[in-house]
């Protein structure tokens, strides 16, 4: 297998593992740019998050890889609605 293929299987199972696994994170999505794995997309905390690396640090160990991981944090309005 050369090496392009075994990091997009590698790729592939971190996909997999973040659909399926409790975190069930789905709004993250993994590509390949080059020879490098990119992780981007948007969680809900910092632990979320911190599961996501942890999973990706697992699955692509000895593969160059970036990630682009925001967080999204749901609060209410800080000020009241101005209608026209």
């Amino acid at each position: 297998m050369t090496s392009t293929g075994i990091i997009e299987y590698r790729i592939e199972h971190l996909r997999e593992r973040l659909a399926r696994e409790e975190l069930a994170e789905l709004g993250v999505r993994v590509e390949l740019h080059g020879s490098r794995a990119v992780l981007r997309g948007c969680v809900g905390d910092e632990e979320r998050k911190a599961a996501v690396l942890r999973i990706a640090g697992e699955e692509l160990a000895g593969h160059d890889w970036y990630e682009d991981i925001t967080l999204s944090r749901a609060r209410p309005p800080d000020h009241a609605e101005e209608l026209s």
